[in-house]
């Protein structure tokens, strides 16, 4: 069965919130309990909203150039402001690596919050994320949004599109980075099924082993493996072969 991840962990503190607004109303403080009545409604629904039943990243409105519309700022800014600040805080106790290479132009890691944590060459970037913006001052050679939450996995079709997205990339000789929060499942997931479709690896159960060779902080969980495990079934994109170009690869797949 899939664990609740994040929709226990904002559900809790939802509760905590709530708890604030009591007491703070029940010692007389009605002005100031309004915002954290605010915060645990808005945790409330974004708990709700990252069941694996329901999975409805879109919630928060990420736009596929990485940025959040005003609407979402305002409706959801107390948890898009909480979670920004995690993989800085996270960083104090925690000292994995901002990205590492996994095969030759593709990279897998966390957020890159400033150009100084994206990988050299000036990569092309598949953000896995729904909850963190694009940061402005990080350019590449292009970008791709396929929003997800935290502790979920992108659907098989997700991971197709971003399979093939790469492919074309890779074709141009262009480096990728694949990131998530923390370059640690959802952007190692997507990753998987790179691998599979260059021909670095048979199977993504082999590419996870390869990944983890590399980047040992990665975590799947069992969503991630699934999901994998759909794609493997249904995919389009064929594994690389030395005598055909990654065009002819996707042509033929299709």
């Amino acid at each position: 069965m899939m664990k609740p991840g994040l929709s226990l962990l904002i559900g809790l503190k939802a509760a905590a919130l709530f708890s604030q607004f009591l007491f703070l109303r029940f010692y007389g403080f009605r002005l100031l309990s309004i915002p954290f009545l605010y915060a645990s409604l808005v945790s409330l629904l974004v708990s709700i909203a990252s069941l694996p039943s329901i999975n409805l990243p879109l919630l928060l409105g990420k736009k596929s150039d990485g940025t959040f519309p005003v609407w979402s700022i305002v409706i959801f800014g107390p948890f898009l402001f909480f979670v920004r600040f995690l993989p800085s805080l996270r960083g104090l106790y925690l000292k994995d690596d901002p990205y590492s290479e996994i095969c030759e132009g593709v990279y897998v890691g966390g957020w890159p919050c400033s150009p100084d944590r994206l990988p050299p060459g000036t990569p092309a970037v598949v953000d896995c994320t729904c909850e963190l913006p694009r940061c402005l001052e990080v350019s590449g050679t292009g970008y791709l949004c396929v929003p997800t939450w935290d502790t979920r996995s992108p659907q098989p079709e997700e991971i197709e599109i971003a399979v093939r997205w790469i492919c074309k990339k890779r074709e141009l000789k262009k480096p990728v980075f694949i990131h998530c929060a923390y370059g640690h499942g959802r952007s190692v997931a997507v990753t998987c099924a790179v691998l599979v479709a260059l021909g670095v690896a048979e199977d993504w159960k082999n590419a996870e082993k390869i990944i983890k060779e590399k980047r040992s902080c990665i975590r799947m969980n069992p969503s991630h493996r699934k999901a994998l495990e759909e794609w493997s079934k249904h995919r389009l994109s064929a594994p690389k072969k030395k005598d055909n170009d990654v065009s002819s690869m996707l042509l033929s797949g299709s």
